[in-house]
């Protein structure tokens, strides 16, 4: 059976809303099966949602954007320039619904294995990574992300501390040269590395 991260899903899809208040606003999302977290928002992606540090008009890539939450919020509150990837075609297809359901024109969504399909440099990269993928794919995140980031550019990345987030805080510390917590809740923690 094809996991969340793989390119093809084999199930139906029978598209459903889901809604969630971010940062005070309301927004709804299309969701199926074979995309993670298929029935609600997890709290690692609610997390990140509520404390990932964008500027009005950055650049923003989405990796492994899934249904599209990251991506759509920002737009929606920071007016950002956003690129949400993913490899599962299925998360493709409902992130383009569910930025149609808010009414956004101007994120773009690709398809791409990782930063395979990306050609251009970003304010902020901003991923829940998959981690039942295995920690080298986590990892093949976190050392590509430098070359795609601008100067003073941010990874800003969510996982569970005690469960391999701790490991992803380490490794974004030794590529980055520094690292912090910026949000703590059940369990997990969205770090923040810059390039200087």
């Amino acid at each position: 059976m094809p996991h969340y991260f793989s390119e093809k899903q084999s199930s139906i899809l029978n598209p459903k809303k889901i809604s969630a208040t971010i940062r005070g606003k309301k927004f709804e999302f299309y969701t199926g099966s074979g995309v993670f977290s298929k029935s609600k928002i997890d709290k690692g992606t609610e997390l990140l949602a509520n404390s990932m540090i964008v500027n009005n008009g950055s650049k923003v890539l989405d990796i492994g954007c899934g249904i599209g939450i990251i991506g759509i919020i920002a737009v929606s509150l920071f007016r950002a320039d956003v690129l949400m990837i993913d490899i599962n075609e299925r998360a493709l297809h409902l992130s383009r619904l569910s930025l149609k359901l808010n009414n956004i024109t101007t994120a773009r969504v690709e398809k791409s294995n990782l930063y395979e399909n990306v050609h251009e440099r970003f304010d902020a990269i901003i991923v829940n990574p998959p981690q039942k993928a295995g920690k080298k794919v986590c990892y093949e995140i976190i050392e590509k992300s430098f070359t795609y980031l601008k100067e003073e550019g941010t990874l800003q990345l969510v996982a569970r501390h005690s469960k391999g987030g701790k490991d992803l805080s380490n490794k974004m510390k030794e590529v980055f040269g520094n690292g912090r917590d910026i949000a703590k809740k059940s369990g997990y923690r969205v770090y923040l590395s810059v390039k200087a």
